[in-house]
């Protein structure tokens, strides 16, 4: 169980852990429970995480709803931990603490000892670390969590390898005790002459008190766990599927009682004995549970491999040198040292040394990355040869690795629109196989033939069993785990579950330009000389000029022949004239940079070059000139190129059948000169945010359900008003808190993977639900006897069992499938990044005179 969270909406949220459920009768009536204390907004709890998310209209109710929880049948798991105090001198500080610990939401009870300066703190589920350190510290003093054992998370995985045990020891013991029974009995009914043999030697009653001797261990051995949810359930007039298994099989398993130890009180031709149905159903539901457990631990291991891209340990910076300190000790602000292999511990910013790191875990780039002075480093990553020092900005929950695993957690956790439907059928489910099993024994029992009462039983049985709301609970949350876990491996993150539903109907995608499509920064994208100027000493002379300027064409300029490795030369009376250009004089040589308009206030001619400053304004470039000593020298092209990926990626979208608009605050020219050259279908430009937001209504026009991919702190209201919202993730905190899924790469390849893995996921979902419906719609009749009439045809209980075990078997294994969804669209190669892209532009060298374009 977490702390509560803030909601947008000004509620709070709080998720609790859930033990004992097996079927989705289970997560409706804990859903109801929840739902009923006072105070709580909404619940909606998810069989495959086990997990329960509860919306408060008001304060947090947790005691209220542990206790509702608990009262439906089910438990929290109680936890305690130990948190170390400092500052405690007396026993008045002993009991603040504990009254400040005990507001903690969540908080069963704590004790404090103050010769250990010890907190025990005992809560129901995962203890709230951030929430009771912050009570203690505004009390006055300082705590932090004992050991990192303790951490909640692994716990958990402690407390499920452990049920995972319990498992595979029950289910060892049923199948040792239940293959002679089963053996037997086969033999018995195969070959009449063993049969004969046995009689003679052993006698029936015999082997019937051996049966009853395995099957009883059977029963209340392994099958106990089956009584001790099933029974409760059943008093509380709240049956689930324990309690239909506990009923099949104590039917079986008594009557054969019956059968073998007062067989006189049954009616003549009844006397048969189902030792071997009970002993096998047990042993099979159990295998279907080990199984299914197995499988769905797997859903998680996308989160498992995130929590294991955590450092465990931080070289820190303490009174003047540097030692190894556990992560959770980390601080903001503390220098931090990073040598070569290391992940780096924490996010921060680079404060002396330089290194490459590997940031593929957050961008998907193979290429590591150059770090210096004033560089951003993101806790997680990978260090490669060098060694720097940084300065701690984000730790724990605050670092980017720490967020994505809470958005993915969030994303897993989730409920979809389609589990709604399942939710209704779900809450009449099992009293309904109850009503079905009780006529089906009514009918046999009257119009059956003889033995009537035999085959009314077995065919009751056999209608319990069969039934199977532990498959439709599991087929939407589990397909939901394994594509949201695979979402993240490709570095898509989906904030929530509806998001991963809509984006699948996405008709119209509309996406922001400068920072989306392009790269987001002016490039001198091309340089052309004039007859007798040499294009690197000119090139070198503009620069200089432009190194003095704070413009983005500036920079973009001095980037440019910084990439072709010119020496930059001191510049001396510089002059910027705003809205035209900048002039200086460079190594005794008056240099003037600027537009058309700059150049005739200065005299010169640029008529040489209007052919090529017209097809650069075509092509969504900046022209400008450059005049040395009054003489025309050059025209240069400035513009914001296309991202390498964002060609391919609007084709990938026109091949989904989907419409792509551009919606921009650029002028028109450029916007559309830039459609024209991606063949992008609708072009809105000039528009300021809230202009995005209606341009986005305009797109939903005709019910069109609309996507909208921006990276921009404008393009936040915009990413909130679409159907779904998708945020580059290179971009701004404010525009991935506005979206529903996130880029983390800034590839806009991600945008057609997160729609293909939607429509795969969605698929995944439809083809379970449909097998869990078509499963109990067509052999819940069959196991009651549809079939005997026409063909003779019954469905034993053992068979029953096999089947309903495989059901749940078959759609957890049907949602792993998704793990092998493949991306129809990779990120580029290494050598395709930002700065090759550069240096393709330009050229490694100088730019011949006779080329028009660089590119």
């Amino acid at each position: 169980m977490n702390a509560p969270v803030k909601l947008e909406s000004g509620g709070l949220s709080q998720s609790f852990p859930i033990e004992g459920m097996t079927c989705a009768s289970c997560v409706r009536r804990v859903e109801q429970a929840i739902g009923k204390v006072p105070g709580v907004a909404s619940a909606s709890v998810n069989l495959a995480t086990e997990r329960a998310d509860v919306t408060y209209e008001g304060s947090p109710q947790t005691n209220a709803v542990v206790k509702a929880i608990q009262a439906a049948g089910y438990e929290v798991p109680a936890e305690a931990s130990e948190f170390e105090i400092e500052g405690m001198t007396c026993a008045s500080c002993v009991r603040r603490v504990e009254q400040a610990i005990r507001a903690v939401p969540g908080v069963l009870d704590a004790s404090v000892n103050l010769a250990t300066e010890r907190a025990t703190v005992t809560v129901a589920g995962a203890i709230p670390v951030t929430a009771v350190e912050a009570a203690v510290r505004n009390a006055g003093y300082e705590a932090r969590l004992a050991s990192a054992a303790s951490d909640a998370a692994q716990r958990r995985e402690e407390a499920k390898e452990a049920e995972l045990g319990q498992l595979r020891r029950d289910l060892s013991i049923a199948a040792v005790l239940t293959l002679p029974i089963f053996l037997i009995d086969m033999g018995i009914h195969l070959f009449p002459g063993f049969h004969h043999w046995l009689g003679m030697t052993v006698g029936d009653r015999a082997v019937y008190v051996l049966f009853f001797v395995l099957a009883t261990i059977v029963q209340f051995g392994p099958g106990l766990r089956f009584y001790r949810k099933g029974v409760p359930a059943l008093l509380r007039l709240a049956p689930d599927m324990n309690s239909l298994v506990v009923i099949g099989t104590s039917a079986a398993w008594t009557y054969s009682v019956v059968a073998t130890f007062l067989p006189s009180i049954l009616p003549a031709g009844t006397v048969n004995v189902y030792f071997e149905a009970s002993a096998v159903i047990v042993t099979l539901i159990l295998l279907g549970r080990y199984l299914e457990a197995k499988a769905k631990g797997r859903t998680s291991e996308a989160i498992k491999r995130l929590m294991g891209l955590q450092a465990k340990s931080a070289r820190v910076e303490r009174d003047g040198a540097f030692v190894d300190v556990p992560l959770e000790d980390v601080r903001v602000g503390d220098v931090v040292q990073v040598r070569p292999g290391d992940k780096v511990p924490v996010d921060g910013i680079v404060l002396r040394g330089a290194s490459f790191v590997d940031e593929a875990m957050i961008s998907g780039e193979p290429v590591p990355v150059s770090k210096g002075e004033g560089a951003e480093v993101i806790g997680g990553t990978i260090n490669k040869t060098g060694s720097f020092v940084f300065r701690a900005a984000k730790v724990g929950a605050d670092t980017l690795l720490a967020q994505i695993i809470r958005m993915v957690e969030a994303a897993q956790g989730s409920k979809l629109p389609i589990q709604a439907m399942v939710d209704r059928v779900t809450a009449w489910f099992v009293p309904a196989v109850m009503v079905a099993a009780a006529l089906t024994f009514v009918v046999w029992l009257v119009f059956g033939p003889e033995p009537a009462l035999t085959f009314g039983l077995a065919n009751a049985v056999a209608v319990l069993i069969i039934a199977c709301p532990c498959a439709m609970g599991l087929a939407t949350p589990t397909s939901i785990m394994v594509g949201t876990g695979r979402a993240a491996e490709l570095g898509i993150l989906f904030r929530n579950g509806e998001a991963l539903q809509t984006l699948r109907s996405s008709q119209v995608v509309a996406v922001d330009k400068t920072g989306t499509l392009t790269l987001g920064r002016p490039e001198l994208t091309d340089f052309i000389v004039a007859e007798g100027f040499h294009p690197d000493e000119a090139l070198s002379l503009i620069a200089s000029v432009e190194a003095q300027s704070e413009h983005p064409i500036a920079a973009a300029i001095t980037n440019g022949a910084k990439n072709r490795e010119l020496q930059l030369e001191e510049a001396q009376d510089f002059e910027a004239v705003p809205g035209f250009g900048a002039t200086a004089i460079v190594a005794g040589r008056q240099v003037a940079v600027g537009a058309d308009r700059y150049m005739e206030r200065l005299g010169v001619d640029v008529g040489a070059f209007r052919d090529q400053a017209s097809e650069f304004g075509r092509k969504a470039k900046t022209p400008l000139y450059a005049a040395i000593n009054g003489q025309l020298a050059a025209v240069l092209a400035v513009a914001d190129p296309m991202k390498p990926t964002t060609p391919q990626a609007i084709r990938a979208l026109h091949e989904l059948g989907l419409k792509v608009a551009m919606i921009t605050g650029d002028n028109r020219r450029t916007a559309e000169a830039i459609a024209a050259e991606l063949g992008i279908d609708e072009v809105v430009a000039e528009v300021l945010p809230d202009g995005k937001v209606e341009a986005i209504r305009r797109l939903r026009a005709g019910n069109r359900v609309v996507t909208f991919v921006g990276d921009g702190i404008n393009d936040a209201p915009a990413l909130a008003e679409a159907d779904v919202g998708i945020a580059i993730g290179t971009g701004t905190d404010i525009a991935i808190e506005s979206a529903d899924v996130v880029l983390m790469s800034g590839d806009l390849n991600g945008v057609a993977n997160a729609i293909g893995l939607s429509k795969a996921t969605i698929e995944n979902i439809r083809q379970n639900l449909f097998w869990a419906f078509a499963y109990n719609t067509v052999l819940i009749p069959v196991a009651a006897g549809a079939l005997y009439p026409l063909w003779g045809i019954l469905l034993s209980p053992q068979l029953a069992a096999g089947a309903m075990a495989l059901s749940s078997v078959f759609v957890v294994g049907n949602a792993m499938r998704l793990k092998r969804y493949k991306a129809p669209l990779q990120s580029p190669d290494a050598g395709s990044g930002e700065a090759s892209a550069t240096a393709r532009s330009l050229g490694t060298k100088g730019v011949s005179p006779a080329a028009s374009s660089g590119r």
